[in-house]
């Protein structure tokens, strides 16, 4: 390859995309990037002047009408939603938070990252996002908090397709894990509630297991901090795309419902005190809050709206013994992967520069009410 040279790029069935020069090229020396005026065969090379060749085309001279043999990039499977953030606190702990800046940002990370897809969603503010996994997605999200972004996030769904039959199917991974032999029965259980099937089983080592599960990619949704619990941390997993297959029907997912902050302010550890006897609590006090925003999980498989502002009635009456003193159970943390795999088809996940938040897609109760009637 030499610079300026005229070539033709061809897809995986000898269709020409396009014909075009190469105007600069770069190779690697180290770490750094140099420019050359030509490559021979086994260099990496950075090349510029191509505008609509892609992974697993061929670029060759222009006499070449056959392509090279290459395998195709796996196909996305789950998709989100990202939005711009419309809740009360927007705009206190990002900087970047219009429609324009987030859909320049999802199309330029779209150019170097060939596995990721982007859409408008029916919202004008939103763009769907599919990927490889929610692994993927949720680091893109953090890189972009980084980038000082505020984004909703809707509950990761499966890219579902038709058969020719007209039957609905969805893609399937398959699942190596290699862990301690001792936790594999553990494993093979939750797997199976996932609607995973177990291929092989088979010894690597001293006390060592090797699991391979063929398993529909919405059962992985959330998986992953449950299989480091179960397996101490001791655990690897990996997978990869396997094929398109029947649909299972529904996995199981959250059985509790959760509270629902129904004021605007800063919450107060006698308000939370109170409602301790309601469910496990995700936040703080003096914790900024807003009506609509999800502060814990109730006991009980319904939402539940809670006021965590509410302080202590006083009155000029002094009691005769002391006043009981607040202590409160420390609140459970989620992490954004976690956030993700625990909300529902109703409920976004807010996330800002410094803060990851759980909230209700609608803030206003009559519009939920009015929504959940439809």
């Amino acid at each position: 390859m030499k610079l300026n040279q005229n070539v033709r790029v061809l897809d995986l069935q000898g269709n020409i995309v396009e014909n075009a020069r190469i105007t600069k090229l770069l190779s690697f020396s180290g770490l750094k990037k140099e420019e050359a005026k030509e490559a021979i065969a086994g260099d990496i090379v950075v090349l510029a002047g191509l505008e609509k060749a892609n992974v697993s085309d061929t670029i060759a001279s222009p006499e070449v009408t056959m392509p090279l043999e290459s395998k195709q990039v796996d196909p996305p499977t789950l998709s989100m939603t990202f939005s711009v953030n419309d809740s009360p606190l927007a705009g206190t702990e990002g900087s970047k938070l219009t429609s324009s800046v987030l859909k320049d940002r999802l199309f330029k990370e779209m150019e170097g990252n060939v596995s990721i897809k982007i859409s408008k969603a029916q919202n004008e503010d939103s763009f769907d996002v599919a990927g490889r996994g929610e692994l993927q997605l949720g680091i893109l999200i953090e890189t972009m908090r980084r980038e000082g972004f505020e984004i909703s996030i809707s509950k990761p769904r499966v890219l579902l397709k038709k058969d020719d039959n007209g039957k609905t199917i969805e893609p399937y991974e398959e699942l190596t894990v290699d862990l301690d032999s001792q936790y594999a029965g553990s494993i093979v259980e939750s797997l199976n509630k996932r609607k995973g099937k177990m291929i092989e089983m088979k010894n690597i080592g001293i006390d060592k297991t090797r699991l391979i599960f063929h398993i529909p990619s919405r059962g992985l949704i959330g998986y992953y901090s449950q299989f480091l619990t179960e397996t101490k941390g001791t655990g690897t997993m990996n997978k990869i795309f396997y094929q398109y297959g029947p649909y299972l029907g529904k996995l199981e997912t959250r059985h509790n419902g959760v509270l629902i902050s129904m004021a605007n302010g800063k919450s107060v550890a006698y308000a939370l005190w109170n409602l301790e006897d309601r469910g496990q609590l995700f936040i703080n006090p003096n914790t900024p809050i807003y009506q609509g925003m999800i502060i814990g999980e109730h006991n009980r498989d319904n939402d539940l709206e809670v006021n965590p502002i509410k302080g202590k009635q006083l009155s000029n009456v002094r009691a005769s013994g002391r006043d009981e003193a607040v202590r409160l159970t420390p609140p459970r943390q989620m992490t954004l992967e976690q956030a993700l795999s625990y909300i529902n088809d109703d409920e976004l996940v807010e996330v800002t520069p410094k803060s990851i938040r759980l909230r209700k897609k609608y803030l206003d109760p009559h519009e939920r009410k009015k929504n959940q009637i439809k």
